[in-house]
């Protein structure tokens, strides 16, 4: 199914929720992104293609957290970082230049699904995504 990123967004915005949130215990209705950028960029990776990137952001009290996103190279992207969740970290947040994270796995996909909680979460997400996405069509 061709997604415009736009109808993506709003599908994934509608579909967070405490139970695909890497940390459920702090995630909230006011920061619904929270937690959410490994299951989000794997989903943008299967409608949009492209790479998923890792990054450490480095937040204004000077603290570190692990993110993920995107870089899609395509007629509608030209190469730009696609981050639907840089939301879930306060203003002033760095976020460097996406790498590759890979740990002995091909892509950083790969290294992603290593983690049958993470799966658990895609698994979820995609799901009510696709629910989503076919409720508006």
């Amino acid at each position: 199914m061709k997604v415009k990123l736009p109808d993506l967004e709003s599908a994934l915005k509608d579909s967070w929720s405490r139970e695909t949130s890497s940390d459920p215990a702090n995630w909230s209705e006011e920061n619904p992104a929270w937690g959410q950028c490994a299951v989000t960029a794997l989903i943008v990776n299967d409608y949009l293609g492209g790479e998923i990137v890792w990054a450490l952001a480095r937040l204004p009290n000077g603290k570190e957290a692990s993110h993920y996103f995107n870089k899609i190279d395509n007629e509608d992207f030209l190469a730009c970082p696609v981050d639907l969740t840089r939301t879930q970290f306060p203003q002033g947040t760095y976020i460097p230049q996406g790498i590759q994270k890979t740990k002995n796995f091909p892509t950083t996909r790969d290294y992603i699904l290593s983690y049958k909680q993470t799966v658990e979460r895609y698994n979820l997400l995609k799901c009510k995504v696709n629910s989503s996405l076919e409720r508006a069509l």
